[in-house]
């Protein structure tokens, strides 16, 4: 499969996302592993999560766990993913997401996703979104102090602006290795910091990138140009966005969530796409 850069780590070019595995609608755990299995066949080594992917108030790090799980069942070696976890967004369990950017609380989060995950030290830990009642500063200091500790081993930030990036590069000494915020062809407003990402050979991971769970089937129907490609290559309209986001920069790494084995096979389907500068230009328009 196609590789990209992620710090001083050589990934697969298109991760797994495991949020749809354990909140709402999410699938029993047999098909959940099976899906994690099925993108480590297929030559993914770089998986995402989050402690606050879960469904219930008493589920903190439902999804860690599970792909802790995944990784020890897998009947070969595991031992070059990358699996990159959030801490500083939490869901209390009736629907709502909340912030908690407290310099301690995200140290002790990042050890108790540690534990989650079952690693001495955690290979990406990303602070999951600004938290407007702490300055984003302090925040950025505990990935500093959680780096030097050996905690995590490299850091990264979510749902950031190009002020933030920069701010966090700074206080990291340059050691930002990712950026993670929403982008797909209904989502294009980090176009920005992507490009910003790409200036500065920052890996940017974009979340949702088929439009998030409960749009990405409105793709075809609502965005008529990735449809027409898709059809001229003969393979689906997710595997066409998937290549046109991966044309855009070599930094970027899109991690689209899945929850069968069928699903991720087609989207890693993209790493091995090739659009034509005619068509890239043709759906960056659309």
């Amino acid at each position: 499969m196609l590789q990209r850069r992620l710090g001083d780590r050589t990934v697969s070019a298109i991760g797994l996302g495991g949020m749809p595995m354990s909140i709402e609608g999410r699938p029993d755990e047999d098909r959940s592993i099976a899906t994690i299995h099925a993108a480590l066949d297929a030559g993914v080594t770089l998986i995402d999560t989050a402690d606050a992917y879960h469904l219930l108030a008493g589920e903190v790090g439902h999804n860690e766990e599970l792909i802790a799980r995944a990784l020890r069942s897998y009947g070969a070696d595991a031992s070059e993913v990358l699996v990159a976890t959030k801490g500083g967004h939490l869901r209390p369990g009736d629907g709502t997401w909340t912030q908690n950017g407290d310099p301690a609380y995200l140290k002790q989060a990042a050890k108790e996703s540690a534990t989650r995950l079952g690693v001495e030290a955690i290979g990406l830990y990303q602070f999951h979104r600004p938290d407007p009642r702490v300055p984003y500063a302090d925040s950025i200091g505990a990935l500093v102090e959680l780096l030097e500790e050996g905690v995590i081993v490299r850091a990264g930030i979510s749902n950031a602006n190009v002020e933030q990036i920069d701010l966090a590069d700074r206080l990291l000494d340059g050691r930002l290795v990712s950026v993670q915020n929403q982008f797909s062809p209904r989502f294009r407003s980090s176009l920005g910091e992507l490009e910003h990402c790409a200036s500065k050979g920052i890996a940017f991971l974009p979340w949702s990138p088929l439009g998030g769970i409960a749009r990405s089937g409105e793709l075809a129907a609502n965005h008529e140009a990735f449809a027409r490609v898709a059809e001229a290559h003969g393979v689906s309209v997710y595997q066409v966005t998937l290549a046109w986001e991966l044309a855009l920069a070599p930094v970027v790494i899109p991690i689209p969530g899945a929850s069968r084995p069928e699903s991720v096979r087609d989207s890693l389907g993209a790493a091995d796409l090739a659009l034509s500068a005619d068509e890239i230009a043709l759906l960056s328009q659309a």
